[in-house]
């Protein structure tokens, strides 16, 4: 396996992708996806254990994006700890430069909980509406649920192991990360931090999808954007 990441081919863009390929193919194989699957099967399970009322899909789809942050947080630190340290150093030899190594975990933990989104995203079609919702609906149910998965890899990937390598600090982080988003997302200032409160709480409003969404957007990206600078500037130092 490391040959392939070392043959991959020249220029920024192959290295980086087969070495996506190898992280993702390590951590199937590794069993871990199992952990944050079987954490999304609870969430859904409590959500849609009876059919939502006609016109609260949007609120249901704004609760279960708030409530996967830790689902998504929770695959992309064990994505990030599967390679052992000697591995992920190869892995940065092979590619050329240590960013690529960087840039291909995040974007493989990006894959895997793209695919956590998309399963919470449909299930609910199937088992938990009683009708299939409007087009608005679902264009802002999949926007909160690419927020929640950009949140969840930010918050993981600072609780993963080249950060902190002890396991249990690393989780306590991880899990007290969340807690305290979701308390500080409770006071009138949102700007504070990722408002994770804020979602559930405008989901309901008729002008969410015009007003409140590109507003609860932004803030998201930029918080979601310092925590990924920070993890980046964190690997310069802690390969």
């Amino acid at each position: 396996m490391i040959s392939r990441v070392a043959t991959a081919g020249s220029g920024p863009v192959r290295p980086t992708v087969s070495l996506v390929r190898f992280k993702i193919a390590a951590y199937v194989r590794s069993h871990r996806i199992i952990q944050p699957f079987v954490g999304l099967l609870a969430i859904m399970i409590v959500l849609y254990s009876s059919r939502v009322a006609l016109g609260q899909e949007l609120p249901s789809y704004a609760d279960s994006a708030a409530l996967l942050v830790p689902v998504f947080a929770w695959a992309a630190r064990g994505l990030l700890d599967t390679e052992p340290d000697v591995q992920r150093l190869i892995s940065i030899t092979a590619a050329g430069r240590p960013g690529r190594e960087v840039v291909s975990g995040l974007l493989a933990s990006a894959v895997i909980g793209g695919g956590l989104a998309v399963l919470a995203l449909v299930a609910p079609l199937v088992i938990g509406f009683r009708a299939v919702p409007s087009t608005a609906v679902l264009i802002s149910g999949l926007t909160l649920h690419l927020l929640s998965l950009l949140t969840g890899t930010a918050l993981g990937a600072l609780a993963s192991r080249p950060i902190l390598p002890d396991p249990a600090t690393s989780a306590l982080t991880m899990l007290g990360g969340y807690v305290a988003i979701l308390l500080v997302s409770l006071v009138p200032f949102a700007w504070l931090t990722v408002p994770l409160i804020g979602w559930m709480r405008a989901a309901g409003r008729p002008s969410f999808l015009s007003r409140s969404l590109p507003e609860l957007s932004a803030i998201t990206v930029f918080w979601c954007a310092v925590a990924l600078a920070t993890y980046i500037r964190l690997r310069r130092t802690r390969p």
